[in-house]
Parts: C-alpha cells; sequence; structure tokens
C-alpha cells in the first residue's frame, strides 16, 4: 500500500539540515503542504526551491515563538519536531554545567516539544485525527555518546513525554510516537563528533552496530513517514530505535 500524505499539512521543526530537511523533502515528496521551520532562516530558506514545502524561521526556544508559528501557518495534521541536538556544547564533568548551559539543551529539546503538541492538539482535536513524531535519540534510552548529561536527560524526557501524551489525546484519534536514531552524521555537530573519535574510536562504534555501518538522514525519515502514516494508526506511545541493531 503506498503512502500518501495528500491534502494533509505537516510542521517539521529542525528543518534547515539533516534529518529535519530529510523528513520535509519526503514529507512533500509524498504530497503533503510542509511548513519547515529552522532558527537557522537563511538555511532553511533554501527549502523554498523545493515543492510542497514553505520555509519559517522561528525560534523555538520560546513559547510565544510557537505559538505565532502554528496561529499563522496552522492548523497542521501532522507534527515532526527534529529540532534540538546538543546546542553547540561537548561532554564536561557535571560540576562545571551552568545553569544556562542545561537550560539551552533542555529547553530546545524537551520544553519544544510538549508546547508544540500544545499548540497543535486543538486543531487536531477538532478534526478528530492527528500524527505527532518526536525525533528523541538513543541517548535517551541508554548512555549518551556525547558525555553530555542535559542532552541525555532530555531526550528521556521526550520519549516519556511521548507516552504520555499518546495516553491523553489518543481518544481523540492522534496518535504519537518517538523515533530514536542511532548515529547519523548528519549535521556539523555530528561529523566533529565523529571525527574526534579517531579511527580507532570510528571502527569500534561501527564494531557494535549489527549492519556495521552508520545511519543516513533517510533511514531516519521512512521510519518517521510509516509513523505519520495511515498504516501505523493503531501505534502509539511507541519509541522506534532506527539505530542498524545494537
Amino acid at each position: 500500500m503506498q503512502i500518501t500524505f495528500e491534502g494533509r499539512r505537516a510542521l517539521v521543526t529542525g528543518a534547515a539540515h539533516g534529518i529535519g530537511r530529510a523528513i520535509a523533502t519526503a514529507l512533500a515528496a509524498d504530497g503533503a503542504d510542509v511548513v519547515a521551520a529552522d532558527i537557522l532562516g537563511s538555511e532553511v530558506a533554501a527549502l523554498g526551491e523545493t515543492r510542497g514545502v514553505r520555509p519559517v524561521t522561528c525560534d523555538l526556544s520560546k513559547v510565544e515563538s510557537i505559538s505565532s508559528l502554528v496561529a499563522a501557518n496552522g492548523p497542521f495534521d501532522i507534527l515532526v519536531h527534529s529540532a534540538g541536538g546538543v546546542c553547540g556544547q561537548v561532554g564536561r564533568p557535571l560540576e562545571e554545567i551552568s545553569e544556562n548551559d542545561w537550560d539551552a539543551i533542555v529547553t530546545i529539546n524537551m520544553k519544544a516539544a510538549f508546547f508544540l503538541a500544545q499548540a497543535v492538539a486543538p486543531a487536531m482535536k477538532a478534526k478528530g485525527q492527528g500524527r505527532m513524531v518526536m525525533i528523541s535519540s538513543g541517548a535517551g534510552l541508554g548512555v549518551s555518546l556525547t558525555g553530555i548529561q542535559a542532552y541525555a536527560s532530555a531526550k528521556a524526557g521526550e520519549i516519556g513525554l511521548t507516552r504520555q501524551l499518546a495516553h491523553e489525546l489518543g481518544q481523540f484519534g492522534i496518535t504519537v510516537n518517538s523515533v530514536a536514531p542511532g548515529f547519523v552524521r548528519s549535521n556539523p555537530t555530528s561529523e566533529r563528533q565523529w571525527q574526534s573519535y579517531g579511527e580507532e574510536g570510528q571502527k569500534a562504534l561501527l564494531s557494535r552496530i549489527a549492519t556495521r555501518r552508520l545511519g543516513r538522514a533517510e533511514d531516519i525519515a521512512s521510519a518517521v513517514l510509516f509513523l505519520l502514516s495511515d498504516q501505523a494508526s493503531w501505534i502509539s506511545g511507541q519509541t522506534l530505535s532506527v539505530d542498524g541493531g545494537k
């Protein structure tokens, strides 16, 4: 059965590059009207050349910006929260972590996920259907390769939020799921992380993956599109690891 999103409007955050960009373009290719949001205005603007994609610059660390984004571009049938990451931070001992360091990562990963869901849910409830997918991380299920405490905590929180929202919203025909990617060289941060391992570290990481390769942004997008589709209408509250097998 072919997956199609004709007639559906999707909001994809973190769409300027990597996984978010792959999801936005894949949704548009399958017929969705996609609003691609990112704080990196000039980079996300390049998506304007893709048919079916409307780029929008938005600072998801501010709740009022989220509300304005949804009010100006909604209503939405689909939400994919892919924005997040480590906010330029690297692993350090917990004694060195400031409140601002902690808040920056938790805000864009977990807090934004909640307020995005809050903003799009009323229209989905009114329609009696909707799909939400949060891009979490293997770091939320185990130990983070980054060594960043806030990142591991925020991604675990995002997975917990997925379960909770699924139970609250399921009665309205809305499913909420999470995809937890393994290591994907999809943006400048993950590329720096990969290079920091050196040749031996890279070989060791690959040896722990059943398929013996790193993921691609398209691998994650394929899993997301399935969870957004009608074929996944009885799947909710789940976290799907897309990591090559570990």
